[in-house]
């Protein structure tokens, strides 16, 4: 019973996944399913020999580094045998291949009591959190205010909110992290209350990034939702369904809005890379121990393993968001069944 609860997280993991699969089976065909889950293995196993690769052929010595003053040929030659750098090249890649096939990404460099497994678990959480966070929000407070500026066209509204939305689509993230500081500073010298400016684990710490990951994407998705969406309001179908006195939310919501989820989700998914350099940034900016984070910290230490590691495993995720992408899309549109 003790092993059933420690495990429990990835079982209902494996259950979600097969869950997953079962249904997008069934509702937009094996035959779909079966392609795209092909292309992302074999995009995660591009991935992964261009990883080893730049690893492979990046300049320094791991046996130099950690013996250092105390350099001894034994032991060089035992540590040498230990990472299996004594072996070709393609032996190598094929031992980290063997090894990714049974998740396990080898043991670190830097800190080789640990492996890179049990390094990355450490700091994906907080990732996870903010990523999803983050990405959540900017589309639930992108979207319908494109909606809402699309119908309110011309308006002071469609105005306010545009400037607003393009303030945020143009400044990159790490300018609206000091400006958050400098403000947070202001408040505070004021006597209001204010939100953390770094850290992690509260709700106080964990607010801001997410919200300042929001602003990052949300300004995005406003504007390609007021652009996509204005097209279909000025569709024939449109004007038939007003002139049968259909209201305007039913309308709007029910014909023109359906029909802007499809190139709304095609939009989504390149969208999301911008995910991986938002974490790196974010991260050391504000001092949040994730994945992001710790890859900086391994590419200034020269931990290969870890570095490759931090790689694949943030390649995967996008993968497999884009993977959850064509999934949307082929249930918003069914004749991508047959694509």
């Amino acid at each position: 019973m003790g092993d059933v609860l420690s495990n429990l997280p990835v079982i209902l993991f494996g259950i979600g996944v097969l869950a997953f699969m079962v249904i997008t089976g069934i509702r937009v065909g094996i035959n779909f399913l079966i392609r795209r889950l092909a292309s992302l293995v074999f995009v995660t196993l591009g991935v992964s020999f261009i990883t080893f690769m730049l690893g492979y052929f990046a300049p320094g010595d791991v046996v130099l580094l950690q013996l250092g003053q105390h350099y001894n040929p034994v032991l060089a030659a035992q540590l040498r045998h230990f990472y299996g750098l004594d072996l070709p090249w393609y032996a190598q890649y094929g031992r980290y291949l063997g090894g990714l096939l049974h998740f396990d990404l080898g043991f670190s460099w830097v800190d080789e009591s640990k492996s890179v497994s049990e390094i990355l678990s450490l700091y994906l959480p907080a990732s996870i959190e903010l990523g999803v966070g983050g990405t959540i929000l900017s589309i639930v407070l992108g979207v319908p205010l494109g909606v809402w500026t699309a119908v309110r066209a011309s308006s002071w509204f469609d105005t306010t909110t545009q400037f607003i939305a393009l303030v945020a689509y143009v400044l990159p993230i790490f300018v609206i992290i000091p400006l958050y500081d400098v403000a947070t500073v202001y408040l505070h010298n004021l006597g209001l209350p204010t939100l953390a400016v770094a850290g992690w684990g509260t709700w106080d710490t964990e607010l801001a990034p997410i919200i300042i990951f929001a602003v990052d994407s949300f300004g995005y998705y406003v504007r390609f939702t007021r652009s996509v969406l204005m097209e279909e309001l000025s569709r024939d179908y449109v004007r038939t369904a007003r002139a049968k006195g259909l209201s305007e939310s039913a309308v709007v919501w029910r014909h023109a809005f359906r029909n802007t989820l499809i190139p709304l989700l095609t939009a989504v998914g390149p969208e999301l890379g911008s995910v991986v350099s938002g974490l790196f940034i974010i991260e050391s900016l504000m001092n949040i121990p994730g994945i992001g984070f710790e890859g900086l910290v391994a590419i200034t230490s020269h931990d290969v393993p870890l570095i490759q590691g931090t790689v694949i495993v943030l390649a995967a995720s996008i993968v497999f968001a884009n993977l959850v992408t064509d999934v949307a899309y082929g249930f918003a549109d069914p004749r991508v069944k047959s694509n």
